[in-house]
């Protein structure tokens, strides 16, 4: 691949720059279906992209331009090694690329989480994934803050996931607040694994998605995998496991401090939660705010702060979130 320099007499701001792509397959990926990732690029750089043969042609405010020539640059080396990371993530590489002059698109690579042998990779979506991802890796506690759709409790489970087929942990603990949005268990119909289980529904969903659904409950059966409310982890030392407490905004400060103090040797510990979205009752500390505020910057302890910007679902979910959060402002204000 390579380019020229654009004509001097279109000023400073103004690129035009010309990447060559002789091989016809990699052409075809880098364009994506009837150009889409072309036009992704366009808008996500804010410039000018178009095709003429195996030649992708820029042009615009130079910033774009060079945003939009290192993504096509770092994506064509990926693909030319074969490296499968999953459908280009046009939005969210250029995102990536924009945030850090230093990174490129193969440095997430090299951060993947592999989980269930080779034939499950993830690769952290942008900045924020990929330092949480490295704080999992480093740390015995890590806190995971943020809206939903972050990817806090998936990258996790992923982690988790690994440590476990690698046999660096015997055993992986799941588990959340039972009660939210002031529901109390005992209303509920059913035994305790009836009640329960609604909450913990979306934990054993990001599992299955790691791993074949019969290997997962073979797991659960032998006691490798333990998903759990938070309440049964009272009286307990949990020892070269890796748990995740996930929906920590729900806790008490009492359950919070309880939990942390169940950590054994050998443990690992990453605790994820949104804080504005607390369901506890009205004037209830929340266990996770609490403990952000106390323990950031203690020695052994990461806090990665996820913001609506990191958001990797559906693009609209980032601007319902952001909605919500000016109605939040508008109503504090008032």
């Amino acid at each position: 691949m390579g380019h020229h320099k654009p004509h001097a007499d279109r000023g400073p701001l103004h690129e035009q720059r010309r990447v060559e792509v002789a091989d016809t397959a990699l052409l075809l990926s880098l364009a994506g279906p009837q150009n889409s990732h072309l036009r992704e690029l366009s808008l996500a750089c804010g410039i000018e992209v178009g095709q003429r043969g195996s030649t992708i042609l820029l042009a615009g405010e130079r910033a774009g331009v060079d945003v939009a020539e290192r993504f096509l640059r770092d994506t064509s080396a990926l693909l030319r090694e074969g490296v499968d990371s999953g459908p280009i993530d046009v939005h969210r590489s250029v995102a990536t690329l924009r945030g850090d002059p230093s990174l490129t698109l193969r440095d997430l690579v090299d951060d993947a989480v592999v989980v269930n042998a080779p034939s499950r990779t993830i690769v952290p979506k942008g900045v924020a994934q990929r330092r949480y991802v490295q704080a999992i890796r480093s740390h015995d506690l890590s806190f995971g803050v943020g809206p939903a759709g972050t990817g806090k409790t998936y990258l996790a489970m992923a982690v988790a996931v690994a440590e476990l087929v690698a046999r660096r942990v015997r055993r992986i603990v799941l588990t959340r607040p039972a009660v939210e949005a002031g529901e109390k268990l005992g209303f509920l119909p059913g035994d305790m694994a009836d009640k329960v289980d609604p909450y913990l529904r979306p934990l054993y969903d990001a599992l299955h998605d790691m791993m074949d659904v019969e290997r997962a409950e073979s797991l659960v059966a032998r006691g490798h995998v333990e998903v759990a409310p938070l309440a049964f982890m009272r009286g307990r030392t949990l020892s070269e496991s890796f748990v995740i407490l996930d929906e920590a905004q729900n806790t008490t400060s009492e359950q919070m401090r309880m939990f942390l103090t169940r950590i054994g040797q050998g443990t690992r510990v990453v605790v994820t939660g949104d804080v504005t979205q607390v369901d506890l009752p009205r004037g209830q500390t929340s266990g996770l705010a609490e403990a952000v505020g106390l323990l950031d910057g203690v020695a052994g302890i990461s806090v990665t702060r996820f913001a609506d910007g990191d958001i990797v679902r559906h693009p609209l979910v980032a601007r319902i979130v952001r909605a919500y959060e000016r109605r939040d402002q508008e109503r504090d204000r008032g």
